[in-house]
């Protein structure tokens, strides 16, 4: 895919859409690259303690899903800043056939030096799990 120019880019313009399966097997690799070892992330006596249904997604690597929607987009090194908040549990199932999460995203707004705002929706089962994911990327 060619990446995207800044003067071809208007508000508006659709990022194309990316759907991603999240499996249980994902969040132990996900704890092992991360560091973050949340017992909520893996038992699932400790995630309906802490009043969930069962294990959840890392809030991070939802956002790091979403993000890559926008640097399969625009190239890795492209993006400079990227945020949103944690709406909702991605909660993991136990099967083989996971979760998945779309992501959709569109340019909001052009910059000056080439940068535009993405602003991304992010659901599981048809629920937005991020508010106000977003990502400012340099474009060529």
């Amino acid at each position: 895919m060619t990446e995207p120019r800044y003067d071809e880019i208007e508000p508006g313009t659709a990022l194309p859409r990316l759907t991603h399966v999240i499996r249980r097997g994902d969040l132990v690799r996900y704890a092992g690259a991360s560091g973050d070892f949340n017992p909520i992330h893996w038992s699932e006596r400790a995630a309906t303690e802490a009043g969930l249904p069962t294990i959840i997604a890392h809030g991070m690597l939802t956002l790091g899903v979403a993000m890559r929607l926008v640097s399969e987009w625009a190239g890795r090194e492209a993006v400079l800043e990227c945020g949103g908040r944690f709406a909702r549990p991605v909660v993991v199932p136990d099967d083989d056939a996971g979760v998945e999460l779309v992501v959709d995203g569109v340019v909001a707004e052009k910059l000056d030096d080439s940068r535009v705002r993405v602003e991304l929706t992010v659901r599981c089962d048809g629920e937005k799990v991020l508010a106000r994911p977003r990502a400012v990327v340099a474009l060529a």
